[in-house]
């Protein structure tokens, strides 16, 4: 819901960034990230972080589209889908 909206009030051409610990793919690495998913699962019914797949998946789902997924320095990333 929160990216459908997002999608809808950038311009043409505008860009969304997320930027987060993302839980890594083989779900085994980025100790941040894991810790950060455990805090919500103890925290929320059913909470859980994400990986990069799963937060790309769901803005092309919004309608984003060029969506790719950076590293960064840290051990946390951003997502970023095009309008």
């Amino acid at each position: 819901m929160m990216l459908g909206k997002a999608y809808r009030a950038l311009p043409k051409g505008g860009a969304l960034i997320v930027h987060e610990t993302l839980i890594p793919e083989d779900r085994r690495s980025n100790p941040a990230g894991m810790l950060a998913s455990l805090n919500l699962l103890l925290w929320t019914p059913g909470g859980h972080d994400f990986s990069g797949s799963e937060c790309a998946e769901w803005m092309r789902e919004a309608g984003f589209n060029d969506v790719r997924i950076e590293p960064l320095a840290t051990e946390q990333s951003m997502v970023i889908g095009k309008k």
